[in-house]
């Protein structure tokens, strides 16, 4: 996939890690990977090339695209001398040395001795040129054409209009209609979504099963819900908003314009260098999460996850263990993923054309 990340060097703000913008084009150099987590049974794509998927029983023939068939000649033996074989005389051969028919062209000369039937003559003493390279069987496929465009970033946005409102740390983007302007622009068709989501779908595509919730920590907090296998997003692209609960009365003020954010908790702890504080209050906000979805799992992502990915795991399943044993209840496995924004972003365009609606 012609995939990639674009630095942010957003603050820190509303929905998911600023620093993790992607834009994707679909597909490329690992459009093979991607397809094959959708059960195609065969991908034919080059680096630089966007997909060609053959579905179930494909059968693609290339043989012969521009190599040619060669041509047997019969050898023809030199007659003028009498032979002195006394075997039965053969059956006579066609006559090769027969004039052509009128209106017919006389096929090439016979090449100069030392020279190879269907190589150029040389001239005496002129240097040999490079020997041409054999024709081969088949070659490779033209690059089909682009198919779209998968643009992730934070949110809060429209994913069904593809307008931006006030994205995390560029909140003059507010209106602007991003995928018709990029779909004007490109003249392919264009998704857009925030980065969470496309996270999630991502996960989801490659083989993430039943429900789950995506926690995205960076330079914000956000997440990506899939229920049931399928991405919810909410009527107004808001599910997920994940940073935004409060769970303290009167605390720090987060740029939402709330206090007492969990976003704005973890990164005043982040700040100070309380990596545990910050885990121990995104697991209080996973335990919310878990008791009002009933998910079956939670994985962790993010530029400050990554950065101590054991101090995470344990602060966060520490809190979802306590909450299991309260409930009664088995406890919430927690896992922590690459979250790869790029090939989410991918998957926007590339999962509706092998079946998925929620992408």
């Amino acid at each position: 996939m012609d995939g990639w990340a674009r630095g942010g060097g957003g603050r820190a703000g509303t929905d998911a890690d600023a620093d993790a913008d992607a834009v994707a084009v679909a597909a490329g150099l690992d459009a093979d990977a991607m397809a094959a987590r959708h059960g195609a049974d065969a991908v034919a794509a080059r680096p630089g090339a966007d997909a060609v998927a053959a579905g179930p029983g494909a059968d693609v023939d290339v043989s012969g695209r521009t190599g040619r068939t060669p041509v047997n000649s019969p050898t023809v033996r030199d007659r003028s001398t009498p032979s002195s074989r006394t075997d039965p005389a053969p059956e006579a051969a066609p006559p090769t040395d027969l004039a052509p028919p009128p209106g017919a062209t006389a096929g090439p000369p016979p090449p100069p001795p030392g020279v190879a039937a269907g190589s150029p003559a040389q001239a005496p003493g002129a240097t040999p040129g490079p020997t041409p390279a054999p024709p081969t069987a088949a070659t490779p496929f033209p690059p089909p054409p682009l198919l779209g465009v998968g643009v992730a970033l934070p949110g809060p946005l429209d994913h069904t209009r593809g307008v931006l409102h006030r994205v995390t740390g560029f909140a003059e983007w507010d209106g602007f209609p991003l995928r018709d302007a990029l779909g004007e622009r490109l003249g392919v068709p264009v998704a857009v979504d925030k980065d969470t989501n496309a996270a999630a779908l991502g996960l989801a595509v490659a083989g993430e099963r039943g429900s789950f919730a995506y926690l995205h920590l960076g330079t914000g907090l956000g997440a990506g819900l899939v229920i049931d296998g399928v991405v919810r997003r909410g009527a107004r692209t808001a599910a997920g908003e994940f940073g935004h609960q409060v769970v303290q009365l009167d605390g720090p003020p987060c740029d939402c314009g709330d206090r007492g954010c969990v976003e704005a908790l973890c990164r005043t702890a982040v700040s100070r260098g309380d990596l545990a504080e910050a885990a121990r209050v995104l697991g209080i906000a996973a335990g919310n999460l878990v008791a009002l979805l009933d998910i079956d799992l939670v994985l962790l992502g993010g530029r400050t996850v990554t950065g101590a990915p054991e101090v995470f795991l344990r602060g966060v399943g520490a809190v979802l263990d306590e909450r299991a044993r309260r409930a009664g209840e088995p406890p919430v496995p927690v896992r922590t993923v690459p979250g790869d924004i790029a090939e989410g972003a991918a998957q926007l365009v590339l999962a509706p054309l092998f079946g998925r609606a929620d992408a």
